[in-house]
C-alpha cells in the first residue's frame, strides 16, 4: 500500500491528528514509518528498546506478561485506532518494554521514531493531549485486569471473557489453551469450567471455538460474586 493511503488510514483511525497545527502535522507525517507483522511475530520481546510511538492500523497484537515456569496472562490487545499503552510508558520514562508484545493477526502499524515523539511531546499541544488521552484510556483498562486478576474469581473472569469475545452469533473463536493463556490460568482448569458450563447448556465447544447457547444464564453467573 502507498504511504499517502497509510497516512490517510492513519488520519482516518486517529481523527484528533487533524488537530496539530501544521508544521506540527507535517513534522509527523513526514517521520511516519510502517511496519507489517505476519501472524506470530513479535512487535516487542522483554527489555528491549522502545523506539517508537507505535498507533495500529490493520490486525491485532497481543501484550503479555510471562514467568519462568512458562505461564502468562495477557495484559491487553491493540486492535485498529489503537495506541500501546506500554510502550507510550517506556517512551515516557525512557526505559525498556517491559513485557512480551506479539501480532495475533497480519497487522500493520503507524509509528513515530522515538526523537520526532520526544520533540511533538514538547511542543505540540495537541499531540501531548492525543497521547496522555490515549494512554490515560489504556491504563485505565489495564488497572481494571489488575483488579480482575487479584480480586476475581476464574471462573467469573472466564464467564466474562465469553460473554465480551464473543461475535454476533455468540462464537468465540479461541482454544482453551488461548483461553487459559490470556487469564493467566492452565488448560485443565479452563477445559474444565467449560465442561461444566456445556452440561448445563450454557456453552457448546467445538474444535478452536466456543458458542454461547443460553447467553442470560451465562450473564448471571459472571455478574455473581
Amino acid at each position: 500500500m502507498p504511504k499517502n493511503l497509510h497516512i490517510e488510514r492513519w488520519m482516518e483511525l486517529f481523527p484528533r491528528l487533524g488537530t496539530l497545527e501544521n508544521e506540527h502535522l507535517r513534522i509527523a507525517t513526514q517521520s511516519l514509518i510502517t511496519k507489517r507483522l505476519y501472524e506470530g511475530e513479535m512487535a516487542y520481546t522483554q527489555g528491549a528498546d522502545c523506539h517508537a510511538y507505535v498507533m495500529c492500523l490493520e490486525g491485532r497484537t497481543r501484550t503479555y506478561k510471562g514467568s519462568s515456569s512458562g505461564r502468562e496472562i495477557m495484559l491487553y490487545r491493540v486492535g485498529p485506532g489503537e495506541t500501546c499503552v506500554l510502550t507510550t510508558s517506556c517512551l515516557l520514562a525512557r526505559r525498556g518494554f517491559p513485557a512480551e508484545s506479539v501480532a495475533e493477526a497480519p497487522t500493520l502499524l503507524a509509528a513515530l521514531p522515538a526523537p520526532v515523539f520526544q520533540e511533538l511531546m514538547g511542543t505540540s499541544r495537541a499531540f501531548r493531549d492525543l497521547v496522555l488521552d490515549n494512554y490515560g484510556e489504556a491504563m485505565a483498562s489495564l488497572i481494571t485486569l489488575v483488579d480482575e486478576v487479584a480480586f476475581a474469581r476464574l471462573d467469573l473472569r472466564l464467564a466474562r471473557r465469553l460473554i465480551s469475545t464473543s461475535n454476533a452469533s455468540d462464537v468465540i473463536e479461541a482454544t482453551h489453551q488461548q483461553l487459559a493463556l490470556d487469564l493467566g490460568s492452565v488448560r485443565e482448569v479452563i477445559t474444565r469450567y467449560l465442561r461444566e458450563w456445556e452440561r448445563a447448556g450454557w456453552i457448546r465447544n467445538s474444535r478452536g471455538t466456543i458458542e454461547v447457547v443460553d447467553r442470560s444464564a451465562l450473564e448471571r453467573y459472571a455478574a455473581s460474586n
